[in-house]
């Protein structure tokens, strides 16, 4: 299938050159002169090279034709990941060398993913849109920090840092879970957060205030 540059993803597999390749990163340029052009590095699916390429924006690339199945993970051993097909049952596994590096801190056990197949080999992992993990480590709340004063970077359970983006900085502390999303193959940004550490002061309130209640009318 035929797509422009400009559509081209992180985590898109293309067909080029009589090979696949993986997207690994892409830059969108628009120079004084000239038309703008799409900076792309990916790597060869097969023996794993990687190479830069340069394409115009309204350049067509032929996305490779891939099938789409929906694939639970087991478990891992050593180098070998193994998913279970939901459909039918059957199970497969993928070394660790052909799974993005972005993707492997969130393949935990009994996650979901889609996995792309071509021929019935395995290609390319697909996260969920969405994950929730705990936050390992966040800086200390600086007495009279401002909201705004910077983005504030935490630890995940899996070992990735990320940056909170959308809420106060002073709201987020260890132990809280976080809501990712799926941004590029790789989940990068904070979206949302929900902790239970609000629903458990509130809890708080209402007991007390429910005793409180009880004494007065005894």
């Amino acid at each position: 299938m035929k797509i422009s540059a400009n559509e081209i993803k992180v985590g898109n597999i293309l067909e080029f050159e009589n090979k696949l390749w993986k997207v690994l990163k892409l830059e969108h340029t628009k120079p004084g002169k000239g038309g703008a052009y799409i900076q792309i590095e990916f790597k060869d699916i097969n023996i794993g090279t990687k190479k830069n390429e340069r394409f115009r924006s309204d350049e067509n690339i032929e996305k490779a034709h891939l099938e789409q199945r929906a694939f639970q993970l087991l478990y891992s051993s050593g180098d070998e990941y193994f998913f279970m097909d939901q459909k039918n049952y059957e199970q497969i596994s993928i070394n660790k060398e052909k799974i993005m590096t972005d993707t492997l801190p969130y393949l935990k056990d009994g996650i979901n993913v889609s996995l792309e197949l071509k021929d019935d080999e395995p290609i390319n992992i697909l996260l969920p849109e969405t994950a929730t993990l705990k936050i390992k480590e966040a800086e200390a709340v600086i007495k009279n920090q401002t909201a705004t004063s910077g983005l504030k970077p935490a630890i995940l359970e899996n070992g990735v840092k990320v940056y909170e983006c959308t809420i106060s900085p002073q709201h987020i502390l260890s132990c809280d879970e976080i809501i990712l999303t799926n941004a590029i193959q790789g989940i990068k940004w904070v979206s949302s957060y929900r902790t239970k550490r609000y629903f458990h002061k509130i809890a708080d309130k209402l007991i007390s205030f429910l005793n409180e209640d009880l004494k007065a009318n005894y």
